[in-house]
């Protein structure tokens, strides 16, 4: 994999070992070998890690295929498995985002900040009429 990258970029950039230390997952081949053992449990498993509003009665229905649905009964909601459920914890003031502009303009959003930059946002939207089920394109 390393020598084909290498070959599309002409450069391979290898994370420092504190980086794969650190990482959630530490090996990909390991993932893989659990995925292919049993697809619903290796699936089940990585959605107990999700705040769920409903769990699941289902991880795969595969009954009519190949029109599979997953996580049959469960109700979550992915905005909120990746802001808001952070904002109760202790990664409040850890960073959550860090943008960078077309000029080098460089700014950060710990989870607080960035909740309180989509609140406003989300009034915004709010005054102009937009409500639950509508889609808004940005």
């Amino acid at each position: 994999m390393a020598n084909e990258q290498r070959k599309m970029t002409g450069e391979v950039f290898l994370p420092s070992l504190d980086v794969v230390t650190n990482a959630h997952i530490k090996s990909y081949e390991e993932m893989a070998r659990l995925a292919n053992k049993d697809l619903q449990a290796f699936w089940g498993a990585r959605a107990e890690e999700f705040d769920w509003f409903i769990k699941w009665d289902k991880v795969l229905d595969d009954s009519n295929k190949p029109f599979y649905k997953w996580f049959v009964g469960g109700q979550t909601n992915i905005a909120y498995n990746c802001l808001d459920r952070h904002v109760k914890t202790w990664r409040r003031n850890k960073i959550a985002l860090i943008w960078e502009g077309e000029n080098g303009d460089l700014r950060t959003f710990s989870y607080h900040a960035l909740n309180r930059e989509v609140c406003k946002f989300s009034s915004v939207l709010k005054s102009m009429g937009v409500k639950k089920g509508d889609r808004v394109t940005i």
